[in-house]
């Protein structure tokens, strides 16, 4: 039976889906979920991430982390975590290019990743097997080692499932995922509701139709996360697409060979994200008593010395050669690219600064 089959039957037996639940069976279903199963990253997947379109994006984030690291005091023993990390593409970057910048940081460092795909365990272990230090596996964040933390993590957030509230009728109901007596799946407005103090202003102004989302899973590790960088002291680097304010809209989407397909289509058969919420994140580790700062991809990238980076890959190279290093810093950093789109907040204990953010 495919997994449309038996969500399907789900529907059938105990009523409508959230769309959180939806996610979740589409992405992580043991049999059939998009990450448990399919190769999303690169050319041959169904999208890009910044690690693999070019180099220069871990080197410049091994360069934050080495910054982090002396801002933390150059402690002797501290944990340096990804979470959720793809093919293993910014961590061997990373490695490679903090190696050659402190060997100190790389010699204390205990290098940690965490993976709930076996499958990803596997190329990311395959991708980092030359690399000479001592790199720990673990599922959840839970398991990662006591100690001074340098965190950091691409495109994670965005595949947490989040929940969906549709104004009908004059109140935010929650968005339901049911079907139609041909056997379609279709969106439906349920009798939940959401508590009013949680939408953002001018909800009793929004037009029918508007959708507010919001994820409480991304919040919950979120609050893991800054609990303890806050505890034991550390910084992370969070990168995803997402907006720096709330504010209502519809960012569900599916994509399948890099190209946008409907969300409801193909379940398990395409990446289904949706559009993180830095600010809830923010006040989240603000909470626990972090300090955050956030800003475009694009400037951060700009202000770790992209573009020196670029010329010195380029230099006394072919014009060819050039030319792919030149789209490479569009790509990461363009304002029609990923540059805006996508967005960096970083997390620290409140005695620490990490350049270039200005934290409060």
């Amino acid at each position: 039976m495919s997994l449309k089959q038996r969500i399907l039957r789900q529907i059938a037996t105990t009523g409508p889906i959230s769309v959180a639940d939806y996610m979740a069976l589409c992405l992580f279903d043991r049999d059939e979920g998009y990450y448990t199963t399919r190769e999303p990253f690169g050319k041959d997947g169904d999208f890009i991430t910044a690690p693999e379109v070019s180099q220069m994006f871990g080197e410049l984030v091994g360069v934050w982390c080495v910054g982090a690291w002396q801002a933390l005091g150059s402690p002797k023993d501290f944990v340096l975590c990804e979470m959720g990390p793809g093919r293993g593409t910014l961590m061997s970057d990373l490695l490679r290019t903090t190696a050659k910048l402190s060997p100190d940081f790389i010699a204390t460092a205990k290098v940690t990743m965490v993976e709930i795909s076996d499958r990803l365990t596997r190329i990311q272990q395959e991708t980092l097997a030359s690399c000479s230090i001592d790199i720990k596996w673990c599922k959840d964040i839970s398991e990662v080692p006591e100690g001074p933390i340098i965190l950091v993590a691409n495109e994670l957030f965005d595949a947490i499932p989040s929940r969906q509230y549709v104004k009908y009728q004059g109140r935010f109901s929650e968005r339901l995922i049911s079907a139609d007596p041909e056997g379609n799946l279709l969106f439906a407005a349920g009798s939940g509701s959401i508590d009013d103090k949680l939408l953002p202003e001018g909800s009793s102004n929004a037009p029918e139709g508007s959708i507010f989302e919001i994820a409480p899973a991304r919040n919950a590790l979120m609050h893991h996360i800054a609990e303890n960088i806050c505890q034991q002291r550390g910084a992370a680097l969070l990168f995803d697409y997402g907006h720096l304010q709330q504010g209502y809209g519809d960012t569900l989407q599916a994509l399948s060979q890099h190209a946008p397909v409907d969300a409801l289509s193909i379940p398990g058969a395409a990446d289904l994200t949706t559009h993180v919420d830095f600010y809830s994140l923010a006040q989240t580790a603000r909470s626990e008593g972090c300090k955050t700062s956030a800003m475009t991809q694009g400037d951060f990238l700009l202000a770790m010395g992209l573009l020196d980076r670029a010329g010195s890959l380029g230099h006394g190279k072919t014009a060819e050669f050039q030319g792919h290093i030149h789209s490479d810093v569009e790509r990461l950093a363009g304002p029609d690219q990923m540059g805006t789109l996508f967005k960096v907040l970083c997390v620290t204990d409140a005695a620490t600064h990490a350049f270039p953010f200005q934290t409060k």
